[in-house]
């Protein structure tokens, strides 16, 4: 009898523990799962916050990049005509890449643009561009000829300046010396450069042949500075090529225009030993080779620069996703932006301050010491 209650006792506790057993293992699977939901869910905003911060320095990278049509927004964008040389002539709209994601066909030959440098090569129907062991494109290049973003903008502005500055011109002369027109707006600016800047620093008696260009790379910079922070999203001074065409045309005229006392000061300055003036001598040759390079560094480092800040902040509003986070970062580019107003035009002050000293020091005429 009591055998038989403790048997059933037995088999009682056992199903028992069991039945517990399995609901607490039930349990922590249940917990396991949430747990493991959870840490999907995390994982997978991670992996969108990864995507979402890698987007925005893709965005940041396009903008800084030159690109062969004028992006505005989403699919709304303005082609160019493309002009490649390769066995001949190839003149197509940048349309038909549908912003670098299809190839392009002309007479029978297939191109496509690069993602990594944004540069077109020349590839079979797929549009592979294949890379060599360093990483870099090995597809075959083609003479590219193209009116991209920055030139059409250069062209733009060019004519921009020739309509203001003609019209301004021929007022003077049907006004008698008065001007009229848009372009008077700007002639406070004109008599700045010259009473300011082009007179104390180059002298009255050699400014004149100066001020042309003086003049022209004022504006040129200051209003490709302007255009840079529109929504077309040009950034022409931020091209290396272009600040480096400017410094060497500041190059050409000062080593061209200069006066023989310029170059008796570099290599034979007076009043000097001679042992001082052989060990000189490179370096001063040297250091007009540095100012042009100066003049480059300084006007492409600081406008590239301001556009990466500018773009980050904006990127950093997309986020935080937050009502605290988004509106400061707001804030903040948004008077980032005013603050790039005001070093649009100093970069154009200084560029064209810098050409001016080194103008008069080709011109000036100095007396033996």
């Amino acid at each position: 009898m009591y055998r038989k209650l403790l048997n059933f006792l037995s088999i009682f506790i056992f199903i028992f523990s069991l039945n517990s057993f399995a609901q607490d293992h039930g349990h922590d699977t249940h917990k396991k799962e949430e747990n493991n939901h959870k840490v999907e869910q995390h994982t997978n905003s991670h992996n969108k916050e990864l995507t979402l911060k890698e987007q925005i320095k893709e965005d940041i990278r396009h903008h800084l990049l030159d690109s062969h049509d004028f992006h505005i927004w989403q699919n709304i964008s303005f082609p160019l005509p493309i002009i490649l040389w390769d066995n001949g002539l190839h003149i197509f709209s940048s349309s038909k890449f549908h912003h670098g994601e299809s190839v392009a066909e002309s007479k029978g030959s297939y191109y496509a643009i690069s993602h990594g440098n944004g540069h077109i090569y020349k590839t079979d129907a797929s549009g592979a561009i294949h890379l060599n062991e360093k990483g870099f494109e090995a597809n075959e290049k083609p003479l590219d000829l193209s009116i991209t973003k920055s030139v059409a903008m250069i062209m733009i502005t060019g004519l921009l300046l020739l309509l203001l500055f003609g019209g301004l011109a021929k007022s003077y002369a049907k006004n008698g010396g008065i001007g009229k027109g848009p372009g008077r707006l700007l002639e406070p600016i004109v008599l700045y450069i010259r009473d300011e800047i082009a007179i104390p620093n180059i002298g009255k008696k050699y400014y004149k042949k100066y001020m042309n260009y003086l003049l022209t790379v004022f504006f040129f910079i200051w209003f490709v500075n302007l255009f840079g922070l529109t929504p077309l999203g040009v950034n022409i001074t931020g091209n290396i090529a272009i600040t480096f065409s400017l410094a060497i045309l500041t190059y050409l005229i000062t080593t061209f225009t200069a006066k023989k006392d310029y170059w008796k000061h570099i290599f034979w300055m007076p009043g000097v030993p001679v042992p001082m003036k052989i060990i000189l001598a490179p370096i001063e040759l040297l250091g007009t080779f540095i100012k042009p390079f100066a003049l480059m560094i300084r006007l492409y480092a600081n406008m590239k620069a301001g556009h990466v800040v500018l773009m980050s902040i904006i990127g950093l509003m997309f986020l935080f996703k937050s009502w605290i986070g988004s509106p400061l970062s707001f804030g903040l580019a948004f008077g980032l932006s005013i603050l790039e107003l005001l070093v649009a035009a100093l970069q154009a002050y200084i560029f064209t301050v810098l050409s001016a000293l080194y103008f008069g020091s080709a011109a000036e005429e100095h007396a033996d010491h």
